[in-house]
């Protein structure tokens, strides 16, 4: 598992990589008006710009969050985030798909606060059946308070992948047949979510928000969701469908994801042994092999 390392440090491999991956077809993005209800943070959340924008706020009474209107059954899913700037210790903006229930699945983006001039740690999960427990967590390669940048789920009958500006950081395979449970099965919304959660977000729990700095604000923008839209019992798919129901990662990607979990990743629950002191999970043995 690879230290932290500084902008400078890996300005070369971040010149190679964007030129690899900077091909990327327009959008005709949503319109939060129209795609999104807000439903927690009384007034806390802003949609502005004319749809164009919205905005989460956080102070020491309340959070905020919204959700999609559709429900989705595989897709891929496009927002782009402007992260609480400076002191956000104790904050968590959350941005996931999730279904309903006991048994739900889950695919989770979580940006953890942290101290001014300390980097945010950007923590994915996937959840099937009500089970988590498959955390890989990530330092990022730039600021994600500057300027907006892109956060991506491909989800299809294959796998997941979370992308960060169209670089592959994660990649989860269906390995059903090894016994590895995969959502496929239960429609999901997207939600995103701005929360006071400093009992465990920032060094477990050590750092707490600091309230004189409230209120925190997040910024989400250009959002696309090229996917299957559940309605009236049936899932309805965009005619852009194949572009991404069979999409993989090709060498050039493989080699992105690569680049970020070698310099990177911070936490892999796949090489935490004292964890799982009975044997590593299923997926972690296999998912380099199939």
């Amino acid at each position: 598992m690879a230290a932290f390392h500084s902008p400078s440090t890996a300005s070369i491999g971040m010149v190679l990589l964007l030129l690899i991956s900077f091909s990327m077809a327009a959008f005709a993005y949503g319109n939060f008006y129209h795609n999104f209800d807000v439903v927690w943070g009384d007034g806390r959340a802003l949609i502005q710009e004319g749809g164009d924008l919205l905005t989460l706020s956080l102070d020491k009474t309340s959070g905020s969050g919204f959700q999609s209107k559709d429900e989705y059954l595989y897709g891929k899913i496009d927002m782009q985030l402007k992260l609480v700037p400076g002191n956000s210790a104790g904050t968590v903006t959350a941005y996931y798909l999730s279904s309903k229930g006991e048994a739900w699945d889950e695919i989770d983006f979580e940006f953890l606060g942290n101290l001014s001039g300390q980097p945010y740690i950007l923590h994915t999960n996937v959840f099937c059946q009500g089970k988590g427990n498959r955390e890989q967590q990530f330092y990022l390669w730039f600021d994600p308070t500057a300027d907006f940048h892109t956060y991506s789920i491909l989800w299809n009958s294959q796998r997941i992948v979370f992308s960060v500006d169209g670089i592959p950081i994660r990649e989860f395979k269906n390995l059903e047949f090894l016994g590895v449970p995969f959502p496929k099965n239960q429609k999901m919304r997207l939600y995103s979510t701005l929360w006071n959660a400093d009992d465990w977000a920032t060094r477990g729990g050590l750092v707490k928000a600091d309230w004189s700095q409230a209120p925190f604000k997040a910024s989400y923008r250009n959002f696309n969701a090229d996917a299957c839209v559940w309605s009236s019992g049936s899932s309805y798919c965009s005619s852009n469908k194949n572009a991404w129901f069979w999409e993989e990662l090709n060498f050039a990607k493989k080699g992105q994801m690569k680049w970020v979990q070698n310099n990177y990743m911070v936490y892999n629950y796949c090489e935490d042994t004292k964890r799982f002191p009975q044997g590593l999970p299923t997926e972690c043995t296999f998912a380099d092999i199939f």
